[in-house]
């Protein structure tokens, strides 16, 4: 039987696994801005908001409410997502005009955990959501509209 303590200490941890994966992705795209990206045209401004976007993300996974969890994981494993199909595009067909070789720096390391970001943010969303609407019963409590219809059936 999974206890209230099992599910939030999973829970806390996909959080921080997520906010550090997050976090990862956007000191990437800061770092390689720095290091010469920031004078591509088009490329260089996406880089700079990416690793901007990509760390406030990450700092909302980990401060948010349990209730809106889901929410944050959602539109940041979104947000990766968008981040490592923009990468895939610049490796084959090209980007903006720029194509980016995997020979590259971090390139290796990016795929890596862009894509092991989609599926700890991915689960941490799932999780997030389902948790949302257990059927009473089932761990999740009686609602306040509950509460209250219980109060007025007492009687008879």
């Amino acid at each position: 039987m999974v206890t209230d303590l099992t599910r939030r200490t999973a829970a806390l941890g996909l959080r921080v696994a997520a906010a550090g994966l997050t976090a990862t992705m956007g000191a990437i795209h800061l770092y390689l801005w720095a290091d010469g990206y920031r004078d591509l045209a088009t490329i260089g401004g996406l880089f700079l908001l990416n690793g901007i976007v990509g760390c406030l993300l990450a700092l909302a996974l980990l401060v948010a409410p349990y209730r809106w969890l889901g929410l944050v994981a959602t539109v940041t494993a979104l947000f990766t997502a968008g981040t490592l199909g923009a990468l895939f595009l610049s490796l084959t067909t090209g980007l903006f005009g720029f194509e980016e070789s995997s020979d590259a720096e971090l390139v290796r390391p990016t795929l890596a955990v862009e894509t092991a970001g989609i599926v700890v943010l991915t689960t941490l969303a799932v999780a997030a959501l389902s948790h949302r609407h257990h059927p009473r019963g089932q761990g999740s409590g009686p609602t306040a509209a509950d509460r209250g219809t219980a109060r007025t059936r007492s009687g008879p």
